[in-house]
């Protein structure tokens, strides 16, 4: 089934596909909730891989730059600086709150996010119930032992003298805690994202393109293991003939639409 919502005002086409998504929601048992880069846009914040985003017009720096290059490793703490009052200033919207409402209920037990903005955490949901495959932009921490440091202390050093920061413990490398082009997967947190696509009956995709692997894959594996497949994007994805309901529109408006005719 193919269901198409207008974006902006709800016409009659997305009241219909607004009531399918509900039926999927309140039939299901075990929701997966996967979120990519387009329910953030929706807070001001930009779609890097989209045209005319970020990655088109300045290359990405790959992790085995950042590793071995001081020069890199300045350019990419210049980019995330010059960048970050965006994401910092960005609040959840409707479709942040939606997802956090569905794991009140317990319609849901985590969400698989894409996204590295923490408005997932922001919205109320614990850190232990998001699954963040890409990691996290909003801390940076030592990329020999893990130790944790917050970016406001790193920005004044930099922005002073140019310093690149270093581990107060183990004089390793501190970087985002994201995972850069290049750099290997988060294997606990796939681990986590494999087992709830595996045990959802309903897998619900929220404004990712599903085209950046291997967590694109995952809904691919909940379907293939007897669950629903529901995608709802302003853009058509690769998956969208496999899918058991495509919804195209606003993903905030859409989704909190669906969740709010079972929870008001």
């Amino acid at each position: 089934m193919m269901a198409t919502a207008t974006s902006g005002k709800i016409g009659m086409e997305g009241t219909k596909a607004i009531a399918a998504l509900a039926a999927e929601i309140d039939n299901a048992s075990r929701i997966a909730l996967f979120t990519g880069a387009g329910i953030s846009t929706e807070s001001g914040i930009p779609d890097f891989r989209s045209p005319g985003g970020f990655w088109s017009r300045m290359k990405p720096i790959q992790y085995n730059e950042f590793v071995r290059s001081e020069e890199m490793r300045r350019e990419a703490w210049r980019r995330k600086f010059a960048t970050d009052e965006t994401m910092r200033a960005a609040q959840p919207n409707r479709g942040h709150h939606a997802c956090a409402a569905l794991l009140r209920a317990g319609k849901s037990t985590a969400i698989i996010t894409q996204n590295i903005d923490g408005l997932h955490q922001a919205s109320g949901v614990p850190d232990a119930q998001i699954i963040e495959v890409h990691g996290n932009g909003t801390y940076a921490h030592c990329l020999a032992c893990r130790t944790r440091y917050e970016l406001d202390a790193i920005r004044a050093t930099f922005e002073h003298d140019g310093t690149t920061p270093r581990c107060r413990w183990c004089d390793g490398l501190v970087k985002t805690a994201t995972i850069s082009f290049g750099q290997a997967m988060p294997v606990e947190a796939m681990r986590r994202a494999e087992a709830e696509a595996l045990a959802a009956d309903c897998f619900i995709v929220l404004g990712s393109s599903l085209v950046v692997y291997p967590a694109a894959a995952l809904p691919l594996l909940a379907q293939r293991n007897g669950a629903r497949l529901v995608i709802v994007n302003r853009e058509p994805t690769e998956m969208d003939a496999e899918a058991d309901l495509v919804i195209h529109g606003a993903i905030g408006d859409t989704f909190a639409a669906a969740v709010s005719q079972l929870m008001p």
